[in-house]
């Protein structure tokens, strides 16, 4: 029997048998959209940890081991001697050297701040940056002025978010945009401090100017140019010599490994706190993605087999419609193709009909969260991830479903005997 007959036998059995097969579609659909949704979400939620922890898989943070033979006895440290042997490890392309602000530095703003009077003291955490690093970043110079200058300051973005959504929020204060503050000038004063209560012997007032953010500064505090710092380490008596970590950039992340051995040979370790941090949220999402995911499977399996019992239902119905194609030369093949042309069209049906379930559930719970949740820190403009695997991913399972599902009725349906069919 030609393809194009059974395609108009399959089209003729579907509309006559529609409301039942909407049924099952309906069921492939269910499971499709709770698999489409789960992983959607998954992936949603994965670039919003990837927004908060950017990591990036070809730099590694070298540090001192806080636990040390060496670093006890006071000889380990990151020196420029050891920055260039760091800097010749095979894989290597660049070493960026960081040093921390060794000075007690505090600012104290009293004034009006966009509009709004604002009172405010804080203890500064300083970290001194090659001005490479951050090129990509800054939109004002950021390089050492001198000391009649202010201090170019780059805040890491996530600062600037929770002063939008937590600080700016409690005190009433306008939210900012990155490109408001850039060249804002803050006082500040250092060789003094909040915390401890004294004050060094001839503290420097100065000021800091923002000259950009970026996700590469400090986020706990600030980050100036490493001229700066250095300069200010040195005139008042701190280490100005050896640095507190060094970026490592590979030349491929294929060579990240190596690197981190030889960076372990040399007594020296690789902080990963931040990126076993996003590691750990990661996995969290991962299996609870993949519980959902499971469960999802699981109505699927229940949708393929209500397929089953719909199309053994549908053979048992049409036994003599069967033996009168097979009497007319429908050999087995043809019938049984008819069966799995029904339950392809009825998979694809429910595959497309769980993608547009999920897409809408997806829209209702991000409209959900923009109205009725609180516009918290780090909040994304959608929780889920849609993506063109996504609908190629639900077919493919919902076909596969129906198909399985059918297999056997239509097998069944094949093996029918034409003469005992239209005996009955």
């Amino acid at each position: 029997m030609k393809g194009a007959r059974l395609l108009r036998l399959a089209r003729g059995n579907l509309l006559r048998e529609l409301g039942v097969l909407s049924v099952s579609a309906g069921g492939v659909g269910l499971g499709i959209g709770c698999l489409v949704f789960f992983l959607a979400l998954g992936a949603g939620l994965r670039l919003a940890v990837n927004d908060v922890f950017p990591a990036s898989t070809r730099e590694v943070e070298v540090v001192v081991p806080q636990v040390a033979f060496g670093s006890l006895l006071g000889d380990l440290k990151i020196d420029d001697a050891l920055l260039k042997r760091l800097a010749a490890i095979p894989g290597v392309e660049r070493a960026f050297p960081k040093m921390a602000l060794r000075v007690p530095a505090v600012t104290r703003y009293n004034g009006m701040f966009f509009g709004h009077e604002l009172h405010m003291g804080l203890e500064i955490i300083a970290t001194g940056l090659p001005p490479e690093l951050l090129a990509q970043d800054v939109r004002a110079p950021f390089e050492d002025q001198g000391e009649s200058k202010p201090i170019p300051a780059v805040a890491n973005r996530r600062l600037l978010e929770l002063y939008n959504k937590v600080f700016a929020t409690q005190r009433g204060l306008p939210r900012l945009t990155d490109s408001m503050l850039i060249g804002f000038q803050i006082p500040v004063e250092l060789g003094r401090s909040y915390i401890v209560g004294k004050t060094m012997d001839n503290p420097q007032q100065t000021a800091l100017q923002i000259a950009g953010f970026s996700d590469r500064a400090a986020l706990a505090g600030i980050s100036m140019p490493l001229a700066v710092v250095r300069r200010i380490n040195a005139r008042f008596g701190a280490d100005a010599e050896s640095y507190s970590s060094v970026l490592l950039r590979a030349r491929s992340s294929q060579a990240v490994p190596g690197i981190a051995e030889a960076v372990k040979r040399m007594g020296l370790e690789i902080d990963e706190s931040e990126r076993r941090s996003a590691l750990q949220i990661g996995q969290a999402v991962e299996l609870v993605t993949l519980a959902l995911s499971l469960l999802a499977a699981l109505i699927t399996a229940l949708a393929a087999i209500n397929t089953t019992q719909t199309f053994y239902a549908s053979v048992r119905e049409r036994r003599r419609e069967i033996g009168i194609l097979r009497a007319v030369g429908a050999t087995r093949g043809d019938v049984a193709a008819v069966i799995l042309l029904e339950a392809a069209a009825t998979g694809i049906a429910g595959g497309i009909f769980g993608i547009v379930l999920a897409r809408t559930a997806a829209a209702l719970l991000d409209w959900f969260a923009k109205t009725h949740l609180p516009d918290f820190p780090f909040k994304p403009q959608s929780f889920f991830h849609f993506g063109w695997g996504h609908v190629g991913l639900g077919v493919g399972v919902a076909l596969l479903a129906a198909l399985f599902g059918a297999f056997f009725p239509a097998r069944a349906a094949a093996r029918l005997d034409p003469a005992k069919a239209l005996s009955e």
